[in-house]
């Protein structure tokens, strides 16, 4: 089961199942909530091999019955806005924290022998005080969305601990690729630049000397199918890194370079996106590598061109 199943990663996800053959039952469970993630075109050319559940993982009565005969749960269902979980927080609470309580209370009673990893972010560091991050580095969030993804880990280490549910909380860093939200930036900022590239508009980079990695999607769920497949990621919490990192305004050049569009202009921070921004991050992900020997496979450049052409060809299904 994967929840969140119809979203960025999960869809990238549900297709790396599915071309396993028939010996895989994949089921995807997602609520197609209109501020998230979910899509059903994301699995237009799967639909016949996965089964989809359009559920929320806050019915705890429907999940119940649903993750009775899963033998792995891929936990990729939450709220990813940092705005948002400002703004209206206590959903924020209700997606992040309580349904995680709740999905692992359903697996203690039903499955406890499921395979669980959780879907995490590196926003649980909050502004780095030392580069590149490892799994050492404190956690202090800016954000609500980062201290309830941090309950979200604790419930699922916990569970493993004292119920013996073998779980992993991956911290991912900045996930993109086809199939990700690009209407706003409420999945990842880079969506919106996406989105005036494709329409031919300048887009706008907020200060633009902040580091950042980034994942590309396929990398991510090879990673999360990596620690599905490893006892030795159980009861850890583990960075996923990206393949380079780069600066806001390199990044943006590199988008405008390879796709001869529209460009962008550097500006100042909006006042409520400067509280909560983290300054210069980049992930120490040896950890993983070394458990799993998982790599990215995906530069920067050429993911970012594979996305824009993505969109040039669906953008219909997307904006």
């Amino acid at each position: 089961m994967i929840t969140g199943g119809l979203g960025l990663i999960g869809s990238a996800l549900a297709r790396r199942l599915a071309d396993f053959g028939a010996d895989v039952d994949v089921l995807l469970v997602d609520s197609l909530n209109e501020n998230f993630g979910g899509n059903l075109f994301n699995i237009e050319n799967i639909r016949d091999r996965v089964r989809i559940n359009i559920s929320d993982i806050r019915d705890t009565h429907g999940l119940r019955y649903l993750l009775r005969d899963c033998d792995f749960i891929f936990n990729l269902a939450g709220q990813t806005s940092h705005m948002d979980s400002m703004s209206a927080p206590f959903e924020d609470l209700q997606i992040n924290c309580l349904a995680q309580l709740s999905l692992l209370e359903a697996c203690r009673e039903i499955n406890p022998s499921v395979r669980i990893v959780y879907a995490s972010t590196r926003q649980v560091y909050g502004r780095p005080q030392y580069l590149p991050v490892d799994e050492k580095h404190p956690i202090h969030p800016v954000d609500v969305n980062g201290i309830n993804k941090v309950s979200g880990e604790s419930y699922h280490l916990l569970y493993h601990q004292a119920h013996g549910i073998r779980s992993t909380v991956l911290r991912l860093t900045n996930t993109y690729g086809p199939h990700m939200r690009i209407r706003d930036a409420r999945q990842i900022f880079l969506g919106i630049w996406i989105k005036n590239v494709i329409l031919g508009q300048p887009f706008e980079v907020w200060g633009g000397e902040q580091v950042r990695d980034f994942l590309y999607v396929e990398d991510a769920a090879d990673a999360f199918i990596a620690t599905a497949l490893s006892d030795s990621t159980i009861g850890k919490v583990i960075n996923v890194g990206g393949s380079e990192a780069v600066s806001l305004a390199e990044l943006a050049g590199l988008l405008v370079d390879g796709t001869q569009t529209a460009g962008f202009r550097v500006c100042e921070f909006p006042a409520d996106r400067k509280r909560i921004d983290i300054g210069n991050y980049f992930t120490d992900d040896s950890l993983f590598r070394r458990l799993t020997e998982w790599r990215p496979q995906t530069p920067l450049r050429v993911g970012l061109e594979r996305t824009v052409d993505f969109y040039r060809a669906n953008s219909r299904h997307y904006l």
